[in-house]
């Protein structure tokens, strides 16, 4: 029991660390991308290589897959942020095809649609990380980290400048704001501490492949994100623990054929998403944003 709840909880640190990255571009900036997922594979994967071909170091993995995501999501971000609102969408959902398509045919590196097995355990100072109590620790560190750099960046005036554009980009822009490179470096900073989330992942499981990166992936996050509170802070992490732990609960309902989970997961998340549109469009916690309106 104590081994799954543990699971549960890496699980959900991981989860939430991606919805509190995706919540910086789409609640803050008024950017819904749907390819956040991608952004999640290429930390998965670039933290996999570098620990299976050159080093295991935790910090040296981490930080290339930060790097590689950061440049990455910068080189398509340019042209996709030339278009605004369900444009960008459209756009951000070509690229979750494209990445999806890489990951299943880039064997070389990301092994196809097998995946990456054997990823050997990451170390820190020497130590190597094998048990679920240290992967736990990890897990709550990087969520911690990523937090926190996402809040004192936010409460700067890279944040105001974010906040300045999802209320108005054409006054924004008026007002003497850089908004193609706001958004760009918005972009970055998100994808870059997604693959934070990634690298804790590839590790955790000692295996990755496609299937967790898929566009439901992208979907789920951005419904973590909504249900919680878009423009909050610890909105997503409310989305992200209420989404992971529903599954958890409905398979202990004794009535629920196992074959039909998925099925019935699909329709409370359905649910709950009309419920609170009609509601509560701000979320669970939207009445405290942020540097905004109550």
């Amino acid at each position: 029991m104590l081994a799954y709840l543990q699971n549960i909880a890496v699980l959900f640190c991981v989860n939430a660390m991606l919805a509190v990255t995706l919540n910086f571009i789409m609640g803050y900036a008024g950017i819904f991308s749907l390819a956040h997922a991608i952004f999640f594979g290429v930390g998965a994967y670039t933290a996999a290589n570098i620990a299976m071909h050159f080093s295991d170091s935790l910090l040296l993995c981490v930080a290339g897959a930060v790097l590689l995501s950061g440049v990455l999501s910068m080189v398509l971000a340019l042209p996709a942020l030339r278009v605004r609102g369900e444009y960008f969408v459209a756009a951000s959902l070509g690229l979750q095809v494209i990445g999806v398509t890489v990951f299943s045919e880039w064997k070389g590196v990301t092994g196809g649609l097998g995946g990456l097995v054997g990823i050997p355990p990451p170390t820190l100072f020497g130590h190597a990380l094998t048990t679920p109590g240290e992967f736990l620790a990890l897990a709550i560190a990087g969520l911690a980290a990523v937090l926190a750099i996402t809040t004192a960046l936010l409460r700067g005036s890279f944040g105001r400048s974010l906040m300045a554009i999802r209320d108005s980009e054409s006054a924004a822009q008026a007002a003497g704001k850089w908004v193609a490179a706001i958004k760009t470096l918005s972009v970055a900073v998100s994808a870059g501490l997604a693959a934070v989330a990634g690298a804790i992942y590839a590790f955790y499981m000692s295996f990755v492949n496609v299937e967790g990166f898929m566009l439901e992936t992208s979907i789920l996050l951005m419904a973590m994100v909504i249900i919680g509170g878009t423009g909050t802070v610890f909105g997503p992490i409310i989305g992200a623990a209420l989404l992971m732990l529903l599954p958890a609960a409905l398979t202990y309902l004794p009535f629920l054929p196992p074959s039909e989970l998925g099925t019935v997961q699909q329709i409370v998340y359905g649910t709950i998403m009309v419920l609170l549109m009609m509601y509560r469009p701000g979320g669970l916690v939207g009445g405290r944003r942020m540097g905004g309106k109550a």
